[in-house]
Parts: C-alpha cells; structure tokens; sequence
C-alpha cells in the first residue's frame, strides 16, 4: 500500500512537471487584431485597426508572471476602412510609415490580476519613441486546438495611450490624443513529438 502511494505521488510530481514547463506560441496572424478608437471633433468614435501582426508569446501556465509576449504590427497592415484616411495615417504628422514602418510591443513584466486576469507591462515603440504600457489581459482559453492539432492559447486586452507622448500631436484636442486600444490574439503552440 505504501509503496503504490509513493509511486502515485512520483507519477503526480512528474506529470505536474510536464504540465507546467511553460510553452512557446507563435501568433495566427488569421486571428490577431488590434483596435484603436479615437474620438473626432467630439462627433463620432471611429475605428481602425492593424492585421499582418507577428509574435512570440511564452505562457507559464503554473506562474504566469513567468510569461512574456513581443509583437510587431506592421504599418502595412493598417485599415481604417477609409483608403485615403489610411494613406493620411501613413504620413509624417501622424505615423511616419516611411521612416517607422513597424509598431513594437515586448514585455517587462507580467503580474497576476486575478482568476484569468493578468496586468503585461510592457516597451511599446511607435514612430521610434519608446514608452511603457499597461495591458489589462484576460485569459480566454488554453488548450489543444481542435482542427490544427497542437496547442493553443488565446487572449483580450485593453489599454488607453496618449498618442502625443509618441510624438503624434495633430490636431490634439480636436482629435482626441487618448487612443482605446483592444486586441484579440489566438496563438498556436509547436507541434507534438512524434
């Protein structure tokens, strides 16, 4: 009787081990966004939003403020649903997608916040000025993901920016310098050994 107690807490130890060795996840670009919202002349809220987004996010399931995440957002993958509003982003008073071509996000610091919830502190660079940010994370789900067969993680967070401390005044405060900003990411593990 003792000796198969042992033996289930060995087996215990060792599957908890296993289960708990943090994992790689790239992101799906298919199903990563990220909102931003802005208000116009106090008149309407309008929406863009980035796709074509690339990044690693590392999640330690038994300490997740052992996790990190670093993403790039491409300019090119700007949509405003408006072309000549988009090609006006692009431009040097606003985003300067010639000279800065990418936004960056790398973490510094992951804190619990709860059942589900973590606060990601993190260097975001946009049009080459570096400033940290708070993401607000919930934990949507983890798992094996049913159709691609390998481990799957996902994700919302929010934040506010203020665009001019990046250096993108125009317009402020006819144009609102707070930006909402919301994602959404889904993100694929490596496949299984074997």
């Amino acid at each position: 009787m003792l000796r198969r107690t042992v033996l289930a807490s060995v087996l215990a130890l060792v599957s908890a081990g296993a289960y708990a060795a943090p994992i790689t996840y790239k992101l799906d670009p298919s199903h990563t966004d990220v909102l931003f919202t802005w208000n116009h002349l106090g008149f309407s809220n309008p929406t863009g939003h980035f796709g074509q987004i690339e990044g690693t996010l590392v999640y330690d399931e038994a300490d997740p403020t052992r996790s990190s995440v670093e993403a790039t957002l491409p300019l090119a993958g700007l949509d405003t649903h408006v072309a000549k509003l988009d090609e006006h982003l692009k431009k040097d008073e606003f985003l300067d997608a010639a000279k800065y071509p990418t936004i960056t996000f790398k973490s510094t610091k992951v804190d619990n916040a709860g059942s589900g919830k973590l606060k990601v502190t993190g260097d975001l660079t946009l049009r080459g000025v570096t400033k940290p940010v708070v993401l607000d994370v919930k934990l949507n789900g983890a798992g094996p993901h049913p159709m691609k067969k390998v481990p799957a993680i996902g994700f919302d967070a929010t934040t506010t920016i203020k665009r001019s401390e990046f250096g993108i005044d125009a317009y402020v405060p006819n144009i609102s310098d707070e930006l909402k900003v919301s994602i959404t990411t889904e993100a694929l593990g490596p496949k299984p050994a074997g």
